[in-house]
């Protein structure tokens, strides 16, 4: 088993992403390494649902923008409660505000396993 099946086995990983297909090649990806997802989810307002009121979270994978609409009230939950987050876009570093600048932010096209390493190491801190 890898460090980061290790990692995951069992823990609550909210995905928030609205292309499809990424939703569901990360759940799917998750799900082989023994996490359990939380969504997907591919509205902020839903998100937001989520990471006020699901228990356990243990880690998150955040697009930046889902139609149009920015994840930062999603991020800004998911910090206050002390939940380790990876943001995935297609924007520059640019984007991201100064407060949120030290997160792993990963490019897309990005591949679930790079994505799930990186939750990974944000997890165990």
């Amino acid at each position: 088993m890898s460090g980061t099946e290790d990692t995951l086995r069992g823990r609550r990983i909210l995905v928030v992403e609205d292309e499809y297909m990424i939703a569901d090649e990360l759940t799917e990806a998750l799900e082989e390494a023994g996490a359990e997802v939380v969504g997907p989810v591919a509205r902020v307002g839903r998100a937001l649902d989520l990471a006020r009121g699901e228990r356990d979270i243990a880690g998150a994978l955040l697009d930046v923008s889902l139609g149009g609409e920015m994840v930062w009230p999603v991020l800004d939950t998911l910090t206050e409660r002390g939940v380790p987050a990876v943001l995935v876009t297609g924007f520059d570093a640019g984007v991201v505000p100064p407060a949120y600048a030290r997160l792993p932010r990963c490019e897309k096209p990005v591949a679930a396993q790079d994505l799930l390493r990186t939750l990974a190491r944000e997890i165990r801190g």
